[in-house]
């Protein structure tokens, strides 16, 4: 699966944009998920998504967060499983940057060999990611 640019990775915040039609994302972004024959989410959005509804931290996201997995299969999304791999890669990643989601989420661009769509300029510094935004 993968391995070509007609499939990217939506990071957590990318995606949450994609679903609420968020104006914020990017024209680089739009015109990716456009051409983009797959859109892959990693399964550790749900969960970021969901702890930060529960914490609190996310009420714009409170109304879709226990609807989440049969959205990204209504609007064809593919989930991609957190993988014995993809967890030690990402707790091996030699990348300074500690946010756990975003690690899980570098190393699943990694190992499918995708882009991805993100704002954050933290992904840059991987040379194994090619990020999609600006």
């Amino acid at each position: 699966m993968g391995r070509d640019l007609k499939t990217v990775l939506l990071d957590t915040n990318a995606w949450t944009m994609a679903l609420t039609l968020d104006q914020r994302l990017s024209p680089n972004a739009r015109k990716a998920l456009e051409k983009a024959e797959g859109i892959f989410v990693s399964a550790i959005s749900l969960y970021e998504i969901g702890q930060k509804v529960r914490l609190g931290k996310w009420p714009e996201m409170e109304s879709l967060a226990r609807d989440l997995v049969e959205i990204a299969t209504t609007d064809n999304y593919t989930l991609l499983a957190v993988t014995p791999q993809i967890s030690l890669d990402a707790s091996l990643l030699d990348w300074e940057h500690r946010d756990p989601f975003d690690r899980f989420i570098a190393a699943t661009a990694m190992a499918e060999g995708v882009p991805l769509v993100s704002s954050d300029m933290a992904f840059d510094a991987l040379d194994d990611v090619t990020r999609i935004w600006d």
